[in-house]
């Protein structure tokens, strides 16, 4: 257990037992649902049924969305007129998917249409001044962005000038200016701005990914210009994944369609995705938003960390499996090389994150010399999750105007705004943006100091804050798991962010029979008992081998744990396997 771990029950009243019968489940289940704040019949009928219908019509309507009737309207007319259109992405996995959705569709509806997805060190992030140049040179008509575009305030007015019309798809924090005292948002002078995080949007779900807000915009191009529902749909499987991949809070609108897109990735027509499926070994099974989020979603992150985000679109154009397979092995070599990047790079942050000088920081800014800038956010996450703290990971970053700079990625936790704070430091950046819980940024490598001063020095944040929170929905003696139970967990599904699986505790329990497994010795293995029910019980962690030593080390004594059930098939045969969380 981790020293600022804090096990926290999840306590919401209700009457379960009544519940349960009024909607046709177990006590249990109506409790986790209540748990992930789903009440009143019309919300736990969504829940429950998630029909997909629901992610075009009514309310979930992409023309509820600001500026999309203007939208379409312009790329219609730019259609009609052969007008020059070039689709501006991002080069992680989100900007990727949503540059696939836009070319694809705009294609479908008879645009000329190309793309250019910057490179993420010789450009940075979203638009700038040369991806600007370079389309006037090229004689583009018209931009439109997908997952960038709200903050490039300056870069539109450039294009603006040059005569170009502009049309933003983004779902980023729209930036804001506070120096009247009050939040004024700073819109940028684009023909259009669809983004359902401005202030004047009303649609019931804000938190979609870029590709989603891309997919809306064919969806409701395709319905004014009378192209069947049919020829976007197939564009859903993509905008799901980057939904998984862009860390998406599986709520509302978001857990139908992964939901949905799950279903439809298991049977892909995709060359490229059928390749990276079986490539990972995933044919015949069940796709989970584990797999997109841990193993697939990655290599198609790892060409714009490690390489150019254009192999991972190339990947997704394969119109062929040979050529997909090459892609494929190419794009997985690189997340394999990512991946042992990343743990150097995590190891070398905790190091300093433990070390006196920044254990008072309730800000974490740590610069690591050695660290690819492509791995940051990745690594600040990872520890993030082991301190509960906001953390920042800077690396060596290009020279800007003859001054030295660093780059880098933050990752914070529920109680911190991310890009508020870093909002009210702006004068330190060359260049920042993002949202609450994530950002990037770019600034002058001798104000490295006085970013983590600041940063301190203005935050908020209390040590209960920074508390490690392992929240658990209800205390279950293991005697109470059986196949029933985890087969009615299923109606839960998919479990991600925001709808996570759902995790109980029991106490009185023995562990025994420990081994570690795994190449990197990250499994541990054994089995557990309560004196009425006995099962196999697995961890994964990279302190498997401290867990089995705490365990042994206090073998005669009984243990609470909190777990998830689930089963486990092996060679044809099905068990009731308990996976632990937390170990006390």
């Amino acid at each position: 257990m981790r020293p600022n771990e804090k096990w926290v029950i999840i306590s919401r009243p209700g009457d379960y037992t009544e519940l349960g019968k009024k909607y046709g489940i177990s006590p249990v289940l109506a409790r986790i649902m209540r748990n992930r704040g789903v009440s009143g019949d019309e919300e736990v009928s969504e829940y429950l049924s998630s029909e997909p219908g629901r992610l075009s019509d009514g309310k979930y309507s992409g023309f509820n969305l600001p500026d999309m009737d203007r939208a379409v309207e312009i790329i219609r007319g730019k259609i009609s007129g052969e007008k020059r259109i070039r689709i501006v992405g991002d080069y992680d996995i989100d900007g990727v998917t949503a540059t696939y959705i836009l070319l694809k569709g705009l294609k479908k509806a008879g645009a000329k249409a190309d793309y250019r997805i910057p490179h993420r060190i010789r450009d940075g992030y979203g638009l700038n001044r040369n991806i600007i140049e370079e389309a006037r040179s090229a004689g583009i008509d018209t931009i439109i962005t997908c997952d960038n575009g709200v903050a490039a305030l300056e870069e539109i007015s450039l294009a603006k000038d040059y005569g170009m019309t502009v049309v933003i798809t983004d779902h980023h924090e729209v930036p804001f200016d506070t120096s009247s005292g009050e939040k004024a948002e700073l819109l940028p002078p684009a023909d259009a701005t669809v983004d359902p995080k401005r202030e004047d949007c009303d649609y019931p779900c804000k938190q979609i990914c870029g590709a989603y807000v891309a997919y809306k915009f064919i969806s409701c191009l395709f319905d004014r210009m009378g192209i069947p529902p049919e020829g976007y749909r197939d564009f859903l499987e993509i905008a799901a994944f980057a939904t998984i991949g862009d860390v998406m809070p599986l709520t509302q609108e978001n857990r139908v369609l992964v939901k949905e897109g799950l279903k439809r990735l298991e049977l892909t027509h995709n060359p490229g995705l059928q390749s990276l499926i079986s490539l990972n070994q995933l044919e015949g099974k069940t796709l989970t938003p584990y797999h997109v989020g841990f193993i697939l979603g990655p290599c198609l992150n790892a060409a714009g960390r490690l390489g150019d985000a254009d192999d991972a679109l190339e990947l997704l154009l394969c119109e062929n499996m040979e050529e997909a397979h090459e892609k494929a092995v190419i794009l997985k070599e690189m997340n394999d090389s990512r991946k042992s990047l990343t743990e150097k790079g995590v190891l070398e942050a905790l190091r300093l994150a433990g070390t006196p000088e920044y254990q008072r920081d309730r800000v974490l800014v740590i610069f690591l010399k050695d660290c690819h800038e492509s791995i940051a956010g990745i690594v600040a996450g990872k520890v993030r999750e082991q301190t509960g703290k906001p953390v920042f990971i800077l690396t060596p970053g290009e020279t800007f105007d003859e001054t030295p700079c660093l780059k880098g990625s933050g990752r914070s936790i529920d109680s911190y705004n991310m890009f508020e704070e870093m909002s009210a430091v702006k004068d330190i950046f060359i260049r920042f943006g993002g949202h609450a819980m994530a950002a990037g940024l770019s600034l002058p490598a001798d104000r490295l100091g006085e970013l983590r001063e600041r940063l301190n020095a203005n935050t908020t944040l209390k040590e209960e804050d920074l508390v490690i929170k392992l929240r658990i929905d209800m205390e279950l003696p293991l005697s109470f798991v059986n196949y029933e139970l985890i087969e009615e967990l299923k109606k839960l599904e998919p479990f991600g962010t925001g709808n996570e699986k759902p995790v109980f505790a029991a106490r009185d329990v023995d562990i025994k029979d420990l081994s570690i497994l795994g190449k990197s010795g990250n499994v541990l293995k054994g089995r557990i008992n309560d004196g009425s029910a006995f099962f196999e019980c697995i961890y994964f962690g990279t302190d498997a081998a401290d867990r089995k030593e705490y365990i042994e080390k206090n073998g005669m004594r009984k243990f609470k744990i909190v777990y998830s059930p689930e089963i486990n098939e092996f060679r044809g045969k099905r068990s009731i396997q308990i996976v632990l969380n937390g170990i006390k």
